[in-house]
């Protein structure tokens, strides 16, 4: 895989915490509280900078929207954690009906 390639990979860590804050419309140190509450942990350079992947983006963005609805770091952080437990449950049972359409279709075809 090349380095450009790499762009394409959303946990790629592409982007410096100058960068991240400006696209999220974010102070660094909104950024660097998250990394300290271990919300997200972007990896460090060889210089120990920080760098955050796209999803890691997606996380910080959420965490500002469910802090400005009012919510506590800790009741954000929750919240965040049980949206992603739902979102992977709802992909295991896409998996296991795919997986049961296709025993069907195999039982059929007997």
């Amino acid at each position: 895989m090349s380095d450009l390639d790499k762009l394409d990979d959303p946990a790629y860590p592409a982007f410096t915490i100058g960068q991240a804050a400006a696209l999220l419309g974010v102070q660094q140190a909104f950024l660097r509280n998250l990394d300290n509450a271990d919300i997200v942990k972007p990896e460090r350079s060889e210089g120990g900078h920080r760098r955050y992947s796209r999803r890691q983006l997606e996380t910080v963005a959420r965490m500002r929207d469910l802090l400005d609805q009012g919510h506590t770091i800790a009741a954000a952080s929750r919240i965040l954690g049980l949206e992603n437990e739902l979102a992977a449950a709802h992909e295991e049972i896409d998996d296991l009906r795919e997986q049961l359409e296709q025993s069907d279709d195999d039982d059929a075809a007997m």
